[in-house]
C-alpha cells in the first residue's frame, strides 16, 4: 500500500487542493505503451492509440496531465537564483541594501547604488524631511471643471461623429460675469479646454466654428444639439472616470534568507515587529461587514481573509492586500489566493526583516510596475529605539514621482514615516498610469467610454424630440453603470465594455462574432448588463495577465 497525492484545480485563482489516497501500487501500474504523458512527449506523427482500463486510471490521468501543464507554467513564472549568489546573500553579514537590481536590468532604483553596496547609517548628517513637499499628484487636473463651471451655468452641448477623429462631445458655456465663452471638446485622446473674451466675437460663433477653434482637425460639418435632460451626469462621469480617492496597495513580508516569490508569499506568521509597521500605516480591521472601501476584498463570506489594513489620508481611502492575512492554501507553491489579489495590484511595498535584499524582478506580475522596500534597522540616536530604512524601485517607463527620499533615506519618526510613505505609494500609482501598457489601456478605455457617451446622448437626445422608436428606451442603466467608472482603470474599462453591450442590444445593434457573422440583438432586464463579466483588453493580451487571476472589481 502508498499514498498517493492528487491535486484538485479550480482555476478560478483559488490554487491547487490537494486529496490523499491510498492504494496498492500494483494495482495503479499503468501498462506499457499506453501512458497518456508517454504520448504528450511524444513526437507529433507518432499515432499510438490512448486505452484505459477504467475511470480511476483515466481521472488519475488526467491529474497527471493537469499537474504538468501546471508545473510547467509554474517554471515559466518564477525567478530562481543561481546557488553561488543566492548562496553569498544568505552568508554575507550585512552591507547589502534594501533593493538589488536584475540581471536583466529594467527598473530603476532610489536612493541609487552608486555603484557600491553599502549600507546607511540613521545618525550620518543629511537633509531633513520637509512636510511641505508632501504633496499628492493629480491624474487629471481639468477633469473637475464641468461639474464646477459648466454645471453651475446655463451651458449647451453637443454630439458629433468625424470622419477622421471619431466622436466629439462639445460642451460651451457662457459666462456673462467674466464675459467669456468657456469650451471643452472631448476626443478619443484628451479633452481640450479653452476660453475666450467675448469681445473677440460680434456674433457667437457655431458649434463647428467653436470646436475648430481648439483642434483645426475637425472635419465635421455639423454638430447635433444635445437635448436630454440627464446629459450633465452622463458628461460628469465621462469626465471624472479617472478621478478616484480610493487605492489599493500590496504589502509582503520578507523575511531573513527569503529570496524566492514562493517564500515571501507563504509566510504567515507575523512577528511583532511587523505588526508595529502595520499599525503605523494604518487600523486592523474585520472585513465581515465593513462598508467603506474594501479594494476587492470579500466583506461577506470571508473567502478573503477575516481582517485586513485600512487607513483614511488627506481624503482617501486606501485598502491594503497584506499577503499574511489573506488566506493561505496548502500544496499551492504559487498561493493564488494571495497573488490574485497582490499580483493586480499596481504598486506593493515590502517589509524586510534581515539583511536579505530585495531583487527588482523577484515578483511576477504584469501589472506590478513599484516596490516601496522597508527595512527596520536598530537607531543610534535612541537606544532600544527602531528607525525604518526605505528604498524604491519601479520599471524604466514608470517617471520618477515623489516626495523625494530623505539623505540618508532613514525615518524614526512613525508619524513621518507613515506621511512619507502613504505620499510615495499614491504618488508611485499615478506615476505607473504612465507606463507603456497602462497607457495604452487608459487610452483604450477612453475611446471605448466616449463613445458609449456620444451614442447615449444621441439617442437620449432623439427620444426627446419625439422619436416613437426609441421612446421606449430608459437611461438609468446607462447612468449608474458611467456614474461606477470612477477608480481604478481596469474596473472602468470593464465597466465601459459591458455599457457598451448595454446599449448596443437596447438599441437593436448587431454584435460582431469572431467569425465575422453578427449576432441577433438580445433582449435584457434592468441592470442585467452590470452583472455579466467584462474582458481586459486586446492591448494587453493573453499574455499580459498570464501570472495572474483578472483583476478584481470593484463594488
Amino acid at each position: 500500500m502508498s499514498f498517493t497525492r492528487k491535486r484538485s484545480f479550480t482555476f478560478g485563482a483559488y490554487g491547487g487542493v490537494d486529496r490523499f489516497s491510498c492504494g496498492d501500487e500494483k494495482s495503479r501500474a499503468q501498462p506499457a505503451g499506453d501512458n497518456i504523458l508517454d504520448i504528450l512527449d511524444s513526437p507529433a506523427g507518432d499515432s499510438r492509440s490512448v486505452q484505459s482500463d477504467g475511470g480511476n486510471l483515466k481521472e488519475t490521468e488526467l491529474f497527471e496531465i493537469i499537474e504538468k501543464l501546471q508545473g510547467s507554467r509554474i517554471n515559466e513564472q518564477r525567478c530562481e537564483f543561481p546557488l553561488p549568489l543566492k548562496s553569498q546573500f544568505l552568508t554575507a553579514g550585512g552591507g547589502w541594501p534594501l533593493i538589488v537590481p536584475s540581471e536583466t536590468g529594467g527598473y530603476w532604483i532610489q536612493p541609487p547604488l552608486d555603484g557600491g553596496l553599502v549600507s546607511v547609517s540613521p545618525t550620518s548628517p543629511g537633509q531633513s524631511p520637509d512636510l511641505d513637499n508632501y504633496d499628492i499628484m493629480e491624474r487629471d487636473r481639468e477633469a473637475t471643471v464641468y461639474r464646477q463651471v459648466f454645471c453651475t451655468r446655463y451651458h449647451h452641448s453637443f454630439t458629433a461623429i468625424d470622419p477622421s477623429l471619431g466622436p466629439l462631445v462639445l460642451s460651451v458655456c457662457l459666462e456673462e460675469e467674466e464675459k467669456k465663452l468657456r469650451l471643452i471638446l472631448r476626443l478619443k485622446e484628451s479633452s481640450l479646454h479653452g476660453h475666450f473674451s467675448l469681445c473677440l466675437f460680434p456674433v457667437i460663433p457655431s458649434s463647428v466654428e467653436l470646436a475648430k477653434m481648439l483642434c483645426d482637425k475637425v472635419t465635421v460639418s455639423k454638430f447635433e444639439p444635445v437635448s436630454f435632460l440627464k446629459a450633465p451626469e452622463l458628461i460628469t462621469a465621462f469626465d471624472e472616470h479617472r478621478v478616484s480617492l480610493n487605492f489599493k496597495f500590496g504589502i509582503l513580508y520578507q523575511r531573513e534568507g527569503q529570496l524566492s516569490e514562493e517564500e515571501i508569499l507563504s509566510n504567515n506568521h507575523e512577528s511583532d515587529d511587523f505588526k508595529e509597521f502595520l499599525s503605523i500605516l494604518g487600523e486592523t480591521v474585520l472585513l465581515q461587514g465593513f462598508t467603506r472601501f474594501r479594494g476587492g476584498l470579500d466583506v461577506s463570506h470571508g473567502q478573503t481573509g477575516s481582517e485586513a489594513v485600512f487607513t483614511s489620508f488627506q481624503g482617501r481611502e486606501i485598502m491594503f492586500h497584506v499577503a499574511t492575512k489573506l488566506p493561505f492554501t496548502e500544496g499551492d507553491p504559487q498561493q493564488l489566493q494571495r497573488k490574485r489579489h497582490i499580483g493586480n495590484d499596481i504598486v506593493a511595498l515590502i517589509y524586510q526583516e534581515g539583511q536579505t535584499p530585495f531583487f527588482s524582478d523577484i515578483i511576477k506580475s504584469q501589472f506590478l510596475h513599484c516596490f516601496l522596500v522597508v527595512r527596520r534597522i536598530q537607531s543610534e540616536e535612541d537606544a532600544g529605539g527602531a528607525a525604518y530604512q526605505v528604498s524604491v524601485t519601479a520599471r524604466d517607463d514608470v517617471p520618477p514621482f515623489g516626495p523625494v527620499i530623505p539623505d540618508p533615506p532613514v525615518f524614526t519618526d512613525p508619524s513621518l514615516l507613515r506621511q512619507f510613505l502613504l505620499t510615495k505609494l499614491i504618488n508611485a500609482e499615478i506615476s505607473c498610469y504612465k507606463a507603456e501598457c497602462f497607457s495604452r489601456l487608459e487610452l483604450r478605455t477612453r475611446s471605448l467610454l466616449l463613445e458609449t457617451l456620444q451614442a447615449e446622448l444621441s439617442t437620449r437626445s432623439q427620444c426627446m424630440m419625439g422619436d416613437s422608436s426609441l421612446s421606449a428606451l430608459s437611461c438609468s442603466d446607462s447612468v449608474r453603470a458611467a456614474s461606477e467608472g470612477s477608480g481604478g482603470f481596469i474596473e472602468n474599462f470593464k465597466r465601459a465594455i459591458r455599457v457598451r453591450s448595454h446599449s448596443l442590444d437596447m438599441l437593436g445593434a448587431p454584435k460582431k462574432m469572431s467569425g465575422g457573422a453578427p449576432q441577433k440583438p438580445k433582449t435584457q432586464k434592468d441592470g442585467e448588463s452590470d452583472k455579466s463579466p467584462g474582458s481586459l483588453p486586446e492591448s494587453l493580451g493573453s499574455t499580459e495577465v498570464k501570472d495572474q487571476a483578472s483583476p478584481q472589481e470593484e463594488p
